[in-house]
């Protein structure tokens, strides 16, 4: 009862449920995906402001059931997936560790942290002194869509927005605060491209990727999926909402002939198991 609680309590820690002062909505956060001059105007406005130390907030009523599906942005919580998603990864990660699945958890894409926050927690409760979870992120935001991106979603181009940027001395701290920072916490700095093929990790349980683009998924894909370990889990954050995700995911699985069903976790993620052997 008491780990159910610990664990439970840091899900609502980490999505800001927890507070209903977390309803309201940094304008920033909706603003990201906001296209024109007029957005670009109002964003450089915010930066403005909060280089003086000052934050624009709309003052709302929190919405459970959206924070749940993650719909909304929390004002100030450490991660956007919302509970269904960290209770997805409580699913997988305890599903590998239950049957002797080996490896490490790894995230692609991990912004302010609280994903691999959470999978630290989940190993640190069941004694899995030998799982790494690895954080994998340029720490400078958004990439720079390619053109291969935006044949797919020309308005997909989100590289100069400020909210989505969290450095990695910011995460380091984030898992400083819950206590969770050991050396079985990695941090691998840099666009996907540059770091993922050479990334020191040798198998993975769980693979978790929120790399929202074509390239930086399939980047993901190519060089960390036959890591996987039969039996171990793929969650992909964006495969029903951004259609560069999507089309790399499908066109990976084609390609390795990959047949293992997808799964929804709700309105925006899915996830599938690799088959055992």
């Amino acid at each position: 009862m008491q780990q159910t609680s610990y664990i439970d309590l840091l899900k609502r820690c980490l999505t800001a449920s927890i507070y209903e002062e977390s309803g309201w909505t940094i304008v920033e956060g909706p603003m990201v995906h906001e296209q024109g001059l007029l957005a670009k105007a109002k964003r450089s406005v915010v930066a403005l402001l909060d280089r003086r130390g000052l934050k624009l907030v709309r003052a709302k009523q929190l919405d459970i059931a959206a924070r749940d599906q993650g719909l909304d942005w929390p004002l100030f919580g450490l991660t956007m997936v919302g509970t269904k998603r960290l209770e997805n990864i409580q699913l997988c990660l305890e599903t590998c560790l239950r049957e002797n699945i080996p490896g490490d958890f790894v995230e692609t894409g991990v912004w302010r942290g609280g994903s691999c926050i959470f999978a630290k927690a989940i190993f640190n409760q069941h004694g899995a002194s030998d799982r790494i979870v690895w954080c994998c992120d340029s720490f400078e935001g958004m990439p720079s869509p390619s053109d291969k991106d935006l044949s797919i979603a020309p308005k997909s181009d989100y590289s100069d927005r400020d909210y989505l940027v969290a450095s990695v001395d910011r995460v380091t701290e984030n898992f400083r605060k819950f206590d969770l920072l050991d050396k079985n916490v990695r941090f691998v700095k840099g666009w996907f491209c540059d770091t993922l093929p050479t990334a020191p990790i040798d198998r993975i349980s769980v693979l978790r990727m929120d790399g929202d683009l074509y390239d930086s998924t399939m980047d993901a894909l190519t060089s960390l999926y036959h890591k996987v370990s039969a039996g171990g889990f793929v969650i992909v954050d964006d495969y029903n909402s951004w259609a560069g995700c999507r089309a790399a995911v499908d066109e990976f699985r084609s390609r390795q002939n990959v047949s293992d069903p997808i799964l929804d976790i709700d309105a925006h993620a899915v996830f599938w198991r690799k088959q055992l052997s």
